[in-house]
């Protein structure tokens, strides 16, 4: 995944001390990601996305267009960074607030958003065929998983790694199509088996509680047990040397402190977005008449 492009003026004359400091700073933060997104590193990408975007609250003009543009920006990467997670339901939120968003910014700046309408449109189109690329192949894993529970059932010792990955599989599978909860149980279906066949914490279980974890904090009541859930994983990542799966582990961790704060926080920051940019048209059209 790649970062849109972005052009944001420091010295536009509407910016003052305060403003300019926090867009230098978000900058900075969306430069982070950017490095993370390059090494294919979605959790670190995704914290620092939504760190950026809390830092954005601060900001004294919701009606900036400095602000607007980089506001747009991060929203569409986190879209973006949810898409290749997989997380589908997420993503598609996402865009339908983009959409409300840049349904005004359109009208009053063509030029400057025309272009994000665009790949709002385009990832809007990917979600959905994804979507149900993903529901047509979890009826043939679902399949696959059955035989291979038949043949561990019988005895067959090489099937069980076997039935580990198409597990996980179609935990996955399941997570993309939004069943959390159906996913979250074939994923502890999968770290039972692995663990009843190592008889240890191996790279493999801490890899899939991971993933498990990340599914888990799509639904905000399950945020809490993830949390506990990671912090009992990372002493095995440390011991394993996973650097890796510990960086993933500790990004997960701050996205879930980072959503602790009550949602309504956020829903009023997106809801002041969202009428600054209705008032800017507005306040166009009547000096037009």
């Amino acid at each position: 995944m790649t970062q849109i492009d972005l052009s944001i003026n420091l010295e536009s004359p509407g910016l003052d001390p305060k403003d300019k400091e926090i867009l230098k700073g978000v900058l900075e933060v969306r430069h982070e990601a950017g490095e993370f997104l390059r090494q294919d590193k979605y959790l670190e990408a995704m914290e620092r996305t939504v760190a950026a975007l809390k830092m954005m609250r601060d900001f004294s003009n919701y009606q900036n267009p400095e602000f607007r543009s980089l506001f747009v920006a991060l929203l569409f990467d986190l879209a973006e960074i949810h898409y290749y997670l997989k997380n589908y339901k997420q993503s598609e939120k996402e865009v339908e607030i983009l959409f409300k968003v840049l349904d005004n910014l359109v009208k009053s700046d063509q030029e400057r958003f025309g272009q994000y309408h665009i790949l709002a449109m385009e990832l809007s189109t990917r979600i959905l065929r994804s979507r149900k690329k993903a529901l047509d192949l979890l009826v043939k894993q679902q399949i696959t998983t059955g035989s291979l529970y038949e043949k561990v059932s019988s005895g067959i010792v090489a099937a069980t790694d076997k039935l580990v990955d198409s597990l996980c599989t179609t935990a996955q599978l399941l997570a993309a199509t939004g069943d959390i909860r159906g996913a979250l149980k074939f994923y502890a279906e999968a770290i039972k088996y692995s663990k009843k066949r190592t008889g240890r914490v191996t790279r493999k279980e801490v890899k899939m509680t991971v993933e498990m974890a990340e599914v888990m904090i799509r639904l905000r009541s399950m945020q809490p047990r993830a949390k506990r859930l990671l912090n009992a994983i990372l002493p095995h990542a440390v011991s394993l040397e996973t650097v890796q799966l510990e960086q993933d582990i500790l990004s997960l961790i701050e996205v879930i402190d980072a959503n602790e704060e009550p949602e309504t926080k956020w829903r009023m920051f997106l809801h002041k977005v969202i009428a600054g940019a209705k008032s800017k048209l507005k306040g166009k059209g009547e000096g037009k008449s």
